[in-house]
């Protein structure tokens, strides 16, 4: 039977962070297809590997072994992003061409930029390729924000280019919000030539169910309140909020709330974040075997990113946990809420938001309410099937005049 290509940057297993929540549930969806031959890269998690192999029709998981400065060398030396340079494999891309001519492969479903550089020119099938976000553009931020300027500088500028070369290349290219899909748009030189298409992230709510969690009993200790924040930590958007409530906000909330205690609650928190747990009101968790008891312990979730790309998975599982969501605008883009109803929209101003989350704290009832309108929400519109209804017919159009124009 003819098969379907996945590509991902990550092994879709286990579904514990943003990217591997959307691959992961791409996958399922697309298994639903025909069979499904997996690429992808891995870092040693041989339970995740095993997952993996129940699913796909077959699989070649490629180690992430080439350090960062090689890739960096690589990068300059080719003329190429690092990001790029840093998922290249031969052996992969020998598996790709052999898989493609043994499985009869109809149709190639990329997931992440990274591995667009897998698809061969020479593929007749419909490509689908799903950038999820505007990466460029987060790396156009950070130099914007001084941070490694002429590294991230020239990260955008030959990202953006790839990200233009993809989405000519694809039948669709996919990003994860309208307002993503325009900023996608509005980089590109022909955007004419480029079929973008939203796909939303969803929500397992089954999973995500305050009903069966019980709260982790270490945020109730002391008077409180208590505020979460979960992510993978060493990811820089992630650590600059976190650093951000600790420093700017969290002061000036202890002010009007003295036992209030942050807790920071995620994999691989970075040295400064580590620095600051046990700092009066902050505590940093690392990695736990579940989030779904911390974001039952909590007031309210916090997701004051200052850089954010795409749907933020955090503030959807805290909205199907039924807990009052606190969030700067960017965070909340592509879920179409409305501030004071289903969460609370403020600036990253933290006098402002401390005002805010004060208030909410003193309304006991009101947080409640926005709590069970968070979760009615995610229910209604963030169901993954209802998100991934559009994918069966992406892969079945063929899409003439845009495969080969690369």
């Amino acid at each position: 039977m003819p098969g379907i290509l996945f590509l991902a940057h990550r092994v879709p297993f286990p579904p514990d962070r943003g990217d591997r929540i959307r691959s992961h549930h791409l996958l399922k969806a697309l298994v639903r297809f025909g069979p499904v031959h997996v690429g992808c890269f891995g870092e040693g998690d041989a339970a995740a590997e095993r997952a993996l192999a129940a699913v796909a029709a077959s699989a070649h998981v490629a180690a992430r072994t080439k350090p960062l400065p090689l890739a960096g060398v690589q990068a300059v030396l080719s003329g190429k992003p690092v990001s790029i340079t840093a998922f290249h494999s031969r052996p992969l891309e020998r598996w790709v061409r052999q898989t493609i001519a043994r499985e009869s492969i109809e149709a190639i479903v990329v997931f992440s930029g990274q591995m667009g550089q897998y698809v061969p020119d020479d593929f007749a099938g419909p490509v689908v390729i799903d950038l999820c976000d505007v990466d460029s553009a987060k790396f156009e931020a950070y130099a914007m924000a001084g941070e490694r300027v002429w590294l991230n500088a020239r990260e955008a500028r030959l990202l953006a280019a790839e990200e233009e070369r993809l989405g000519r290349r694809a039948d669709a290219t996919i990003l994860i919000s309208e307002a993503e899909a325009a900023l996608y748009r509005s980089r590109l030189a022909a955007p004419a030539s480029v079929n973008a298409q939203v796909i939303g992230n969803g929500i397992d709510a089954a999973f995500f169910d305050p009903a069966i969690t019980t709260p982790h009993p270490a945020p109730a200790e002391g008077t409180g309140p208590h505020f979460v924040f979960t992510g993978q930590m060493d990811y820089r958007p992630n650590e600059q909020a976190a650093l951000w409530v600790i420093e700017a906000l969290l002061p000036r909330l202890r002010g009007r709330l003295p036992g209030a205690m942050f807790h920071v609650v995620g994999r691989n928190p970075t040295r400064a974040l580590m620095a600051l747990d046990g700092a009066p009101g902050v505590r940093v968790w690392g990695a736990v075997p579940d989030v779904r008891p911390f974001i039952a312990a909590a007031d309210a979730v916090l997701a004051p990113l200052l850089i954010a790309r795409g749907v933020q998975n955090k503030v959807l599982e805290a909205m199907a946990m039924a807990r009052p969501v606190v969030l700067t605008p960017d965070a909340a883009t592509g879920i179409a809420a409305e501030d004071g109803t289903h969460w609370i929209v403020c600036p990253p101003d933290p006098e402002a938001m401390a005002a805010r989350i004060a208030d909410l704290v003193a309304d006991r009832e009101a947080a409640a309410r926005i709590g069970a309108a968070a979760r009615d929400f995610v229910l209604c519109h963030h169901g993954w099937e209802a998100m991934l209804a559009p994918l069966g017919e992406l892969i079945g159009g063929r899409g003439e005049g845009r495969r080969h124009a690369a």
